[in-house]
């Protein structure tokens, strides 16, 4: 028995699934995940040093580097600046690396759904 499709889903539905299991959108979800999942684990890392340093080191992050500028106080501002880098890398690599497919996608989903 087979069962009829939802409301608004008629015989021209698009399919997920298959847009899902696509080479060009698997493509897009492993080029995301080469970039994404690496730069969390660094800054996660990166993180945890700072945050570690700052309760065991307190001697090694209170050394002042110059006048009062201490090596916890350059790290801490450090996060800030990483965290705006890596933002915009991100941001660089997805406009030239992901955009280009997704569009593609895009573009092929509204040219089915017009049909």
């Amino acid at each position: 028995m087979s069962q009829s499709p939802p409301d608004g889903a008629g015989g021209g539905a698009i399919d997920y699934v298959a847009v899902e299991e696509s080479p060009r959108f698997v493509e897009l979800k492993k080029k995301h995940r080469s970039v994404v999942f690496p730069l969390a684990v660094l800054f996660l890392v990166w993180y945890f040093v700072y945050v570690l340093l700052s309760s065991f080191a307190v001697d090694f992050m209170a050394q002042p580097v110059f006048g009062n500028i201490t090596v916890g106080l350059l790290m801490g501002l450090g996060q800030f600046v990483t965290t705006f880098a890596i933002t915009m890398g991100y941001v660089a690599f997805a406009n030239r690396s992901l955009d280009p497919i997704s569009s593609e996608i895009r573009t092929d989903l509204e040219k089915q759904e017009t049909r």
